[in-house]
Order: structure tokens, then sequence, then C-alpha cells
């Protein structure tokens, strides 16, 4: 007897899981918007990475309303941060009691929020570290390196070898916080790569917006640590030393972070692609989130509260900012 995996939001990190899913054999439905349906009705589904993946899905099967959920027996979340809280609701009214729901969506609360509607259902959060490019036509793209990360649970067991013949193994955690905010820390660069309006690869290739990242880093560590919270090690350099790496010249950062610079020239963030779709972007949740831990404790993120505000006024009026000019505005 198969199990049967629904994709809730299926977007760019959506048709790409649930698409190396369902290549290699595990029966997926994929829920989302009406657009995209009709996209993969068109083309199919082509998922590719920057190892050589080149995996395709002829049929896929895809619906638009919530009752496509309805007989999944594990259901993986992917909508926008924005959206999780009527995700829940939405799922609420479909899926039976039990049912495994599986949170692979940025920020740090998303999995909070679902299980506060989810009551009578298995919520787990996760994270998806690498990014995922929506090159259209129906392929998607995974630009960077990096597992699955979950917290761990019991109720994942009967999907792990799924995932693992997928190519997409799942990381467990005992406990995610810490993962979730590491994570976190590498996507303070979003807003940075969708300003410079270059691929991750130039982009981090510069100096000047390397010290744009390194003073969002730097910034949020020092709440972090004032909250006590020690964010996990994804990198080979430990994520506090990793703002003084970001600080170096060209040259030895190249010698010294070769590994950072890996990355497929394909990449790029999320927030991105939203800007140039004219979507709202997930800022609220990444760099706002920073704002609202220096809230907690009574104090400021100046940089990220800047990096806030460009990114809304891009989502209007969009604008490529030079490194040297935005490492100016942040300071």
């Amino acid at each position: 007897m198969f199990l049967v995996i629904a994709v809730y939001g299926a977007g760019g990190i959506g048709c790409y899981v649930g698409g190396r899913l369902a290549a290699t054999g595990t029966p997926v439905t994929f829920i989302g918007r009406p657009r995209i349906a009709a996209e993969l009705a068109t083309h199919g589904l082509h998922l590719t990475d920057y190892l050589g993946a080149d995996l395709r899905v002829a049929d896929v099967p895809f619906e638009t309303t919530p009752a496509g959920a309805a007989e999944a027996d594990l259901v993986l979340v992917t909508v926008k941060s924005a959206a999780t809280a009527g995700a829940a609701e939405e799922l609420a009214d479909v899926l039976s009691p039990g049912t495994v729901v599986v949170s692979f969506q940025n920020g740090v609360r998303n999995g909070e929020v679902l299980r506060s509607r989810l009551t009578e259902q298995i919520v787990v959060t996760g994270m998806v570290p690498f990014n995922v490019l929506n090159r259209g036509a129906g392929v998607f793209h995974q630009g960077t390196e990096g597992a699955l990360d979950v917290q761990r649970d019991a109720a994942l067991a009967p999907y792990l070898k799924a995932f693992e013949r997928a190519g997409l193994p799942l990381a467990q955690h005992d406990d995610i916080l810490p993962v979730q905010w590491a994570k976190l820390l590498l996507n303070l660069n979003n807003p940075i790569n969708a300003l410079s309006n270059l691929p991750l690869r130039d982009e981090l290739s510069q100096r000047a917006y390397r010290r744009c990242l390194a003073a969002a880093q730097a910034e949020t560590l020092g709440l972090l640590d004032a909250a006590g919270i020690r964010p996990a090690q994804l990198l080979a350099v430990p994520m506090h030393r990793f703002p003084t790496v970001l600080r170096l010249p060209d040259f030895l950062f190249r010698r010294l972070a070769s590994k950072v610079l890996a990355v497929d020239p394909l990449a790029r963030t999320s927030m991105w692609e939203d800007l140039e779709a004219g979507r709202t972007t997930e800022i609220d949740y990444l760099n706002g989130e920073v704002v609202r831990l220096a809230e907690s404790l009574g104090r400021t993120a100046p940089v990220n509260a800047r990096l806030v505000d460009l990114i809304r006024a891009a989502e209007t009026d969009r604008r490529s900012w030079s490194g040297p000019d935005l490492l100016r505005e942040l300071s």
C-alpha cells in the first residue's frame, strides 16, 4: 500500500520537493494556484539541480482547492509565511485526525501557527536549506546544496525511504529551533540579493554586498546571544564567525570560503523572484523576525529594520542597488 503525499502551496519549493518525490515513484498530489496548474498541465514537471540531476513528471496530479489534500497521509506545507494561518484553517476542514503535516517554510514560527489550529494532526516543523529557481515552463532548479531538515518525530518513519529515494533525505534534529535560526541568518541575504538584482554567486563575490550581510548577521547574532539562542552550525565556519569571514577582501574570501561561492550560476533567492513577479515578499518573516526579536528584548535592530523598509519600497518601486550604495544606506 502506497502512502499518499500532498504538497499544499505548490510554488517553487513545493513543486521541486514534491516533483522529486513523484519522479521517483511516490504518489504526490499538488495543490496550488490555477496559474501553476495550467503551466504543469502544459509542460509537466522538469526538476534539475546543481549536481546534474534531470528528472521529469509528465502527468502531474494538481488540485486548486484544499479538498485535494483530504486523502493524504502526509501533507507538506510550502505556502509563503503570510499564508500559513489561512492554510491551517483550510487544512483543518479537510484533514483526518492523525495526518502528518510538515512545515517546509522560511521563518521560525510557521510550525507553531499550524499546530495551534491543526490540533488533531501531527505537525512537524521542517526547513528547506537550498534555493530553488522557477525557470518557467515547469522547470524548477535547485541551485545550492543541503538536505531537508525536520524536527525528529516517529511519525515520519514511514516516509524516510521515499525522501531518500528522491535524493532529498530528511535530516532529523532533536531541537529544530537552532537550525531554523541558522537558516534565517543565511536568509538575511535574501533582501540583499533581491536588491542587487544579481545571481547569488555574483552578489556574494562582491565585498560591499557581503559587508551588508555581515552587518545584518552580526546584529542578529547579538540579539540571539541576548535571548539565549545558539544557532546551529550549517557551514564549515561557525555562524558567530561568519560575519568576520564575509568582511574579508575578495581574494581572501575566495580562498577561505570557496564553498560559499560554489553555487550554481543560476541560483537566485525567492525574494528576488517575488520582486520580479510583483508579489509581496516574505521580508516580515526574515529580517522582520529579527526586528521582532529585538523588540521583545527591549532593543533595536536598525540594519535589519532598514532592509525591511527597502524591500517594502521595492515591492512597489523596483530598483537595483550597487554594493557601495546599499552599504552606505545600511550604515
